[in-house]
C-alpha cells in the first residue's frame, strides 16, 4: 500500500516528461518529481493523472505502476532492507 508521500511523488513522476524507456537513475527520478511539484504543485499533478486515466486508461495504468516502482526505489522506506544495507556499508 502506498503512503501519502509515495502517492504524491508517483503522481508527480507520472505527470513529468521522464519516460520509462530512459531507464532513469534515482537522482533523475527525484529531480523530475521535485521539478513537477515546484512547477504545477500537488493538485496540478493529480489533475494530470486524472486526465490521463480518463483519456488513456490503457497506458495510464502501466505508467502509474512504473512511477510507483521508481518512487519506491528512489525513496526507500525507513528501516527497509535497502536502507539498512546502505547504513551498513557506510559504517564499514
Amino acid at each position: 500500500m502506498a503512503t501519502t508521500f509515495e502517492a504524491v511523488r508517483a503522481e508527480a513522476l507520472f505527470a513529468s516528461t521522464l519516460q520509462s524507456s530512459e531507464s532513469p537513475a534515482s537522482a533523475e527520478v527525484r529531480t523530475a518529481i521535485a521539478g513537477m511539484l515546484r512547477r504545477i504543485g500537488i493538485q496540478g499533478c493529480a489533475a494530470r493523472v486524472a486526465s490521463e486515466f480518463g483519456d488513456h486508461p490503457d497506458t495510464a495504468v502501466a505508467r502509474m505502476a512504473w512511477a510507483l516502482a521508481q518512487v519506491r526505489a528512489a525513496y526507500p522506506a525507513k528501516g527497509s532492507k535497502v536502507v539498512r544495507a546502505i547504513h551498513a556499508l557506510r559504517a564499514a
